[in-house]
């Protein structure tokens, strides 16, 4: 089941990898190749690598606080954010809706650039976005976006009081035993984290340095990018949604003997409805909130993954793909801008999905192993 990494890393599409999988109570982990391969420098990956996950915090972090308002009550998914938030009082933004942002169908653009001009802080931020003309009508239409899951993040802080990491912390890392999940890492952690992309204004590659260029301007913490985690710590969330949502229990292997549906406190009608589609039935876009589902243009699942599948990827080559019918949940962590952001690794990660799933198939359930 490895041979798609092995084969990558030799092609030098990625420097190396670190997987983690789960499939009917049983865990396998597996790191192979650098997380840092420069002229002067070569470091192994390993399974305790701390990787840059990119977008992966929209799922990983934002959503879950998110929801975790949306279940005390103190948020509701259909309630314009403008409520909540002064700044979308004015502008084409006044009625948009936490489940449109969350879908990614709220009509804000894309992407927005918070590097290279004067916007230096986060309400400045929220300002800017806020007065962006809407790339499309809102729910008619979806377009992955940057800027409205930066809301989110601000969003979660503004009503919670809480700054992203104490949230996260609270509410998901603790629960979930992550004790390798972080924000802008100490630099006690930085010989233990993968390094991205060539930076040009330092002269050196990023490591311990979030890549994505809005993230790292306004401080390393946003509900878009930011978070910092190893591939055992993602497969433990990843586990806690497969086993919430396919209504079965985790069968106690030693690796996730603390996480079980009840964790997060979530209830079921939050979490099925996070992965039932949100968008409108355009083609090549299914989406959940926060989720990408079976069908949608950015799926990478494979053709071995059901139609109840779900996931998300990172822009540095990261992702988790969950199939509630095959009990299975893959995380797989590399840095692929490494060696420049040109190359992608869409193909990459389906073969990776459809090699992991044969495998386990083709046999009786597996040993747990490292």
């Amino acid at each position: 089941m490895w041979n798609p990494l092995y084969a990558a890393c030799q092609q030098r599409i990625v420097p190396g990898a670190s997987a983690a999988i789960y499939w009917q109570g049983h865990c396998l982990y597996k790191a192979i190749g650098w997380a840092v391969d420069t002229a002067d420098r070569q470091i192994p990956a390993n399974t305790d690598t701390i990787y840059d996950c990119a977008s992966l915090t929209k799922v990983v972090v934002t959503l879950p606080l998110i929801l975790t308002l949306v279940q005390r009550g103190i948020l509701e998914l259909d309630r314009p954010v403008s409520v909540d938030m002064a700044e979308l009082r004015t502008g084409p933004y006044q009625q948009i809706t936490l489940r449109q942002l969350l879908s990614h169908t709220s009509g804000l653009p894309a992407i927005a650039d918070f590097y290279s001009g004067t916007v230096l802080t986060m309400p400045e931020a929220i300002q800017t976005i806020s007065q962006m003309p809407p790339a499309y009508a809102t729910g008619q239409a979806c377009m992955y976006s940057d800027p409205g899951f930066m809301l989110l993040g601000e969003l979660f802080t503004r009503v919670s009081g809480l700054p992203l990491p104490a949230g996260a912390a609270q509410y998901i890392w603790e629960p979930l035993h992550m004790k390798q999940s972080l924000f802008v890492p100490a630099k006690s952690h930085i010989a233990n984290i993968a390094a991205t992309e060539y930076d040009r204004p330092t002269g050196s590659h990023l490591q311990g340095i979030v890549h994505d260029e809005n993230a790292r301007a306004l401080g390393g913490i946003c509900g878009h990018a930011g978070l910092f985690a190893t591939a055992s710590d993602l497969l433990r969330y990843a586990a806690y949604w497969l086993n919430a949502v396919s209504g079965s229990m985790i069968d106690d292997p030693s690796e996730l003997s603390h996480v079980s549906p009840p964790a997060l406190s979530l209830s079921d009608r939050l979490l099925q409805e996070a992965v039932t589609r949100q968008t409108p039935p355009l083609p090549g876009t299914r989406r959940g909130l926060g989720w990408v589902l079976q069908g949608d243009d950015a799926d990478v699942s494979g053709p071995s993954f059901s139609t109840a599948a779900f996931g998300h990827t990172g822009f540095t080559g990261t992702s988790i793909q969950i199939d509630p019918q095959q009990q299975l949940a893959i995380v797989l962590l590399t840095n692929r801008v490494h060696y420049g952001r040109r190359q992608s690794i869409q193909q990459l990660r389906r073969d990776f999905h459809t090699a992991v799933s044969s495998a386990l198939h083709d046999r009786t359930a597996p040993s747990s192993s490292h």
